[in-house]
């Protein structure tokens, strides 16, 4: 019987079996994603926020906005560094499950949560986090525009959906997008424009993708939450 072939000693067998190891590391280690980027790992990246509840947008295995929108909800919720970058933590994060306390104490078990604080939107069902969003609440300073003047503040408190407005719908201040009313002119809404900083007029802004998915599962009467401070 013919015997098996013994590898080669000396400098080349060694450096062979260095690369082998240096290339499992490397396979082992998680990628880091950057806006822009496309490929099968933001496929992959994409389809963790979405089981994370972070992204409901395509899975096109583009790094777009949307999918930057996603990531930030990702690390507010994880009380990580907000940034565009995905590394390590946001992939050890997305394999974990989140365990936090929820904002309101004794509050029903579906109902939606705004942090203000954090800018960070939270859907409860069943007393589970079902929606994460990244937010822009009020911008904190007067302003005046078309005639109309006051302080772009978003109010806290215990409030309710009273009114839902599907689609477009264009006002002095603005255009709205799936606007889910909780008190006066103040809403839940899609914006084109979500800037890590606050930066409405009173109202909070969603990313487009993510305001769609609210709007199919909030309806008239739902309570929503809002606390927290500006810093």
């Amino acid at each position: 019987m013919a015997q098996a072939p013994v590898p080669a000693e000396g400098a080349d067998a060694e450096h062979e079996l260095v690369d082998d190891a240096e290339a499992e590391e490397v396979e082992s280690k998680p990628l880091i994603l950057h806006p822009g980027d496309r490929g099968s790992e933001v496929v992959k990246l994409q389809r963790r926020l979405h089981a994370g509840r972070y992204y409901f947008g395509p899975v096109n295995g583009r790094y777009d906005e949307q999918t930057k929108f996603a990531v930030w909800a990702l690390q507010k919720s994880r009380r990580m560094p907000v940034k565009g970058a995905v590394g390590p933590k946001e992939w050890s994060a997305l394999e974990r499950p989140l365990r936090r306390r929820p904002m309101v104490e004794g509050a029903p078990a579906d109902r939606v949560e705004v942090n203000l604080s954090a800018q960070l939107l939270t859907v409860y069902r069943d007393r589970r986090p079902v929606l994460f969003s990244h937010i822009s609440s009020g911008a904190q300073i007067p302003y005046c525009r078309n005639g109309h003047c006051g302080n772009a503040v978003t109010p806290t408190g215990d409030f309710r959906v009273y009114r839902r407005a599907p689609g477009w719908t264009t006002g002095p201040l603005g255009s709205m997008y799936n606007s889910l009313y909780i008190v006066g002119g103040i809403a839940l809404h899609g914006s084109t424009k979500v800037p890590l900083r606050p930066a409405s007029h009173g109202c909070v802004r969603l990313p487009m993708t993510t305001s769609k998915r609210l709007y199919q599962i909030v309806k008239i009467g739902e309570p929503v939450y809002v606390r927290g401070k500006i810093r």
